[in-house]
């Protein structure tokens, strides 16, 4: 039997059930910069979620803690990021992911955040993957860019060993040369086969990590194609970073789709998951 067809745990997220028939959508913007934006950008992305009846996570980052220059903006921090992921959560009754780059982090995050992620350069820190699987909320790993998709087997363990399973893998591409990622499709039935849904990040395997010299380029013009084909390989769901303006977003803007773009993309990616069925 082919990998894809492998069967896979069923992650709850509040009301929401990622790995069943539906195409789920974790989108958001990169960073954190405004309520405003957060709020503008979630309330469009859950009216979309809603009319094509696909599971919604709204992501966005409280800080960018491995940016490329000590000049970059890295997000309004913990605390206030947290108030901002806390209201989209309450007003717009839509389940927030967010990710954790240290153990200190885990327990106020997991206050606000119904997911906690645990960021691809971080993938291997035992004592975060530890703390995070014993949250009590779902968990996302990102494949890191330096791991073939089997080694994600012993990150798998780790979030088991913990007591967890709910637990989501995300693939964001592989290392390919200087500043360049690489999509391998056969990721993503491979890591399916650990028996967890698998999530494709269209946006940042489209990303030129470090290729603007002091921050990351991309190539956001590709990120619908690799969604595509992601979806029409069978992944659970897709990672998608979007922004009303991404050239002047305040991060991984040359990656990012722009949010009115957002609609035609996820029509077209859940043609391709019905047709699948």
């Amino acid at each position: 039997m082919p990998e894809a067809q492998t069967k896979v745990t069923v992650v709850s997220v509040g009301p929401l059930r990622i790995g069943g028939a539906a195409l789920a959508l974790i989108a958001g913007p990169c960073v954190i910069e405004s309520e405003r934006l957060c709020m503008r950008v979630a309330e469009r992305l859950a009216a979309l979620a809603q009319r094509l009846r696909i599971p919604f996570i709204f992501k966005a980052s409280y800080d960018k803690a491995n940016r490329s220059s000590v000049r970059a903006f890295r997000g309004p921090g913990l605390k206030e990021g947290l108030k901002v992921l806390a209201k989209v959560n309450r007003d717009l009754g839509v389940p927030v992911l967010t990710d954790v780059h240290s153990v200190g982090e885990v327990a106020a995050a997991a206050e606000v955040c119904d997911v906690l992620q645990v960021p691809a350069f971080l993938c291997r820190q035992t004592d975060l993957v530890l703390a995070v699987a014993r949250s009590g909320r779902a968990v996302n790993v990102k494949k890191g860019q330096f791991l073939a998709p089997r080694d994600m087997k012993n990150v798998v363990e780790k979030v088991e060993s913990a007591g967890c399973q709910r637990l989501l893998l995300t693939e964001r591409g592989v290392s390919f040369g200087y500043n360049s990622l690489v999509v391998d499709m056969r990721a993503l039935p491979m890591m399916r086969a650990f028996g967890y849904p698998v999530i494709f990040d269209a946006t940042h395997s489209v990303q030129q990590p470090g290729g603007a010299g002091d921050r990351s380029g991309g190539e956001a013009a590709f990120a619908p194609t690799l969604a595509r084909a992601a979806v029409a390989a069978g992944c659970d769901g897709v990672f998608i970073e979007t922004h009303p303006t991404p050239a002047s977003a305040l991060s991984d803007g040359p990656n990012m789709i722009p949010l009115r773009d957002m609609r035609g993309l996820l029509e077209q990616l859940c043609a391709i998951r019905e047709a699948l069925r």
